[in-house]
């Protein structure tokens, strides 16, 4: 296991930024992989010549998800605003995020391959929202995954707590490409698309397609945080919900 929580390179003269979570199996996204991704990215972000951004994992998957333990009351604000942060700083950069998944990419790590643009998955990929199994749901995909696919779909995810398949996914639109090697396929479309273009001009070019998501994002977030903050969290179901989770039992919901 690495020591870092992330591996962090740039390749192809300076046009190509690779981010790989670097802590598998699962890959958590906890406060120190936040951490990491934030640092990797604002040491970045002005690198004039950079035309895209590979995120990718070690192991056999993207991400389980987001540390539980750190959203148990107490903990919960702190890493809901750390996280929506780095969140809003993926969906603002200003060079294209390519994202390639393998094996489970679920909850915050799935959050996290939202707010980049296209994603490259395996077939077989399990792609997935589980939080309402939790007593809980999840405030950046409440707002991300409604941009990916349509509202009906974006709800079935987030309402059900099921994973679908990556080419479930690429029917739906949550998903660009399905590859057998989702990192050589991401790969490749950079070279196809991306590094003959100019930097400059790929980055005003995601300004103007984001235009209108880029402060509707910022104020959703920022709602749907309050929501689970102050209205979620004081729940009876929340607090079981988390509590159950981290005792390896079946929950007892008393619908308050």
């Amino acid at each position: 296991m690495s020591e870092l929580p992330l591996k962090v390179w740039v390749e192809r003269d300076g046009a190509l930024l690779r981010l790989r979570l670097a802590r598998p199996k699962a890959n958590i996204v906890d406060a120190a992989m936040i951490l990491a991704l934030h640092a990797a990215l604002r040491e970045h972000r002005g690198r004039n010549t950079l035309r895209g951004v590979l995120l990718d994992a070690e192991g056999p998957h993207f991400s389980f998800g987001a540390s539980v333990e750190e959203h148990l009351p107490g903990n919960c604000a702190q890493m809901l605003a750390s996280l929506h942060a780095l969140l809003i700083e993926l969906v603002e950069f200003p060079a294209p995020v390519l994202v390639a998944v393998r094996g489970q990419c679920l909850g915050g790590g799935l959050e996290l391959a939202m707010a980049g643009g296209p994603i490259f998955a395996t077939a077989d990929a399990q792609l997935g929202q589980p939080e309402i199994k939790l007593g809980v749901f999840a405030p950046a995909a409440s707002v991300l995954l409604p941009y990916r696919v349509n509202q009906a779909t974006a709800e079935d995810l987030l309402l059900s707590g099921r994973s679908i398949s990556g080419s479930e996914a690429q029917a739906c639109g949550l998903v660009h490409v399905v590859a057998a090697d989702p990192e050589a396929a991401a790969l490749s479309w950079f070279e196809q698309h991306l590094q003959e273009r100019s930097a400059a001009a790929l980055a005003c070019a995601l300004a103007a397609a984001r235009g209108a998501m880029l402060p509707a994002v910022r104020q959703r977030l920022a709602d749907v945080e309050r929501l689970y903050l102050d209205r979620l969290m004081r729940t009876q179901d929340a607090n079981e919900g988390l509590a159950a989770f981290m005792a390896k039992r079946q929950p007892g919901w008393t619908h308050k």
